[in-house]
């Protein structure tokens, strides 16, 4: 049996070493035919490193590593490349200065490794320099790769002005390709995010995007098919079913795929559902900028964006619909035309991510951690139960419990979208449907929840005062007919919660409900 390549990036290491390797020389075939400047983004640990790597062996000429894949009989051996690799993955540059002084060693290793040695002194003179005399001196033209060209200031994110400075001291050697283009036969750009061209590829223009090219959306990432054919010998006692609900799902614009990191850590770590790749990183600053922009959670579950949010990433425009599809917690559903523009639909990709970016949100939004869990439980059963007693009494504990000093310095909790963010990240950890502002034809309900075998329309109001007579949330559902839709369908039982929460008590004071009994129910 073949061992899983759990952390090794290096093709020449998983070829040699006895691992399992799936073959994706087909799409470095297509890309590798002519001269190409190509650029992709995917999300952390989705293979883009050992992609790279895999090209460096190529265009090395290293045929013996691609014996028996695609690739193989269908390359010339004899035309090798000198290639120029940079990669941004290792370490952390706080500033200009460190950034230039990484680059210097990144671009001594290379002078080294190809038996050059630079006369220029700026990092960008000894870029220019290295390209043109690897070319002279090979009779070839160069092969520039440059792996998480965006780390450096994506590790600066929250620091704007080190990330501006960082960014143009990248710019600077980015744009240096584009002088020496004669000079270069293939140009390999990766990273998590795409920032404008005009913000740090203002001098390469040239650069072709496979980020959303459905010829290239298993470029990275593991199919079905590579799953079930490359791990067969791995995958025994595992229901393929489960596994796809938890781990498949990602798309860009194209069949869906796995993210390796998830197949390889599942498969050693004893086959225990968990959430090994999401645990890998932080949405921490995405969570303070969902709050500062106070947006409204729910509407996670049903968006639409055009071409450029997927496509523009800057340091001084961050969208949390961009950020969210770049770091991988959002996916294309679909792409379709409106009015003459081309749109797409975004939805998270699995189980792995919906529970636990929802359990990040509860702890981004209330600060409860540890006792989230007992929550997510009581809330659950008293759900499925519609013990609207129980429901009361744990909605109102889980408000009174959110230490409210930690918001002193925002106006979030005057927002009715607050208090509906909080409650769609705790039902949306119990893995439910959710639809944020469910239309009718008479209006729109703020939440309709789907668990299980439940429906439950809601309906939530923020007041001014502690204390309100009746309840107008529910009183609204009833007036306009909110749950009408969903009346008589077979095996589901339908209810209306009205939920009313106060500025001045932070906390819910109403709260009432009806079973809907089919059509004839007023």
């Amino acid at each position: 049996m073949l061992h899983l390549p759990v952390g090794i990036n290096t093709f020449s290491s998983i070829r040699t070493g006895g691992y399992v390797y799936v073959d994706k020389t087909e799409h470095v075939h297509r890309l590798v035919l002519k001269q190409g400047r190509y650029f992709l983004s995917r999300p952390r640990r989705f293979g883009k490193s050992l992609f790279l790597d895999t090209l460096l062996e190529l265009f090395q000429g290293n045929e013996e590593l691609f014996r028996g894949l695609h690739i193989h009989d269908k390359w010339d051996w004899s035309a090798d490349h000198p290639v120029i690799k940079i990669d941004f993955g290792e370490g952390g540059m706080r500033s200009r200065e460190e950034l230039d002084d990484k680059i210097r060693e990144i671009l001594a290793v290379n002078q080294q490794r190809l038996g050059i040695a630079c006369q220029f002194q700026s990092n960008s003179g000894c870029f220019s320099e290295l390209i043109r005399l690897a070319h002279e001196q090979t009779g070839r033209r160069a092969v520039v790769l440059i792996d998480e060209y965006d780390k450096p200031i994506l590790d600066n994110i929250e620091n704007p002005d080190a990330a501006r400075e960082i960014r143009e001291g990248l710019r600077d050697i980015y744009s240096v390709m584009k002088a020496r283009d004669a000079h270069i036969q293939c140009i390999f750009m990766t990273g998590v995010s795409k920032f404008s061209k005009v913000s740090l590829f203002s001098g390469l223009n040239n650069l072709e995007d496979l980020t959303i090219d459905s010829q290239y959306a298993a470029i990275c990432g593991y199919t079905q098919q590579e799953l079930e054919t490359c791990f067969a010998d791995h995958l025994e006692g595992v229901d393929l079913d489960q596994f796809r609900l938890w781990y498949n799902g990602y798309r860009w614009m194209g069949e869906a795929v796995y993210n390796p990191f998830d197949v390889l850590l599942f498969l050693q770590k004893g086959k225990v559902y968990r959430n090994y790749w999401f645990e890998t990183g932080s949405p921490s600053f995405l969570i303070r900028l969902f709050q500062q922009k106070r947006y409204f959670l729910p509407n996670l579950e049903g968006i639409e964006v055009g071409e450029e949010i997927l496509s523009s990433f800057d340091v001084d425009r961050i969208t949390p619909e961009t950020l969210l599809f770049q770091a991988g917690y959002l996916t294309i559903a679909e792409s379709f035309t409106r009015r003459q523009r081309l749109l797409f639909r975004l939805v998270i990709p699995n189980m792995e991510v919906r529970l636990a970016l929802s359990d990040a949100l509860i702890t981004g939004y209330t600060a409860i951690d540890a006792d989230k869990y007992a929550i997510q439980d009581a809330l659950y059963e008293a759900m499925t139960t519609f013990d609207l007693p129980a429901l009361h009494g744990i909605i109102h504990r889980l408000f009174a419990a959110i230490p409210y000093r930690n918001f002193t310095n925002t106006d979030l909790l005057d927002c009715e979208g607050y208090y509906a963010s909080v409650l769609y990240a705790f039902f949306a950890s119990l893995n439910a449907r959710i639809i944020p502002e469910d239309v009718t034809n008479k209006g729109q309900a703020d939440l309709t929840v789907l668990l299980d075998t439940h429906v439950f329309v809601m309906e939530i109001k923020l007041v001014q005062a502690s204390e309100v007579e009746g309840n107008p949330a529910l009183e609204q559902i009833r007036a306009k007919g909110y749950s009408e839709k969903y009346r008589d369908q077979p095996g589901v039982t339908v209810y209306e919660l009205g939920l009313v929460f106060s500025r001045a008590e932070r906390n819910l004071i109403a709260l009432g409900g009806r079973e809907v009994l089919g059509a004839s129910a007023s």
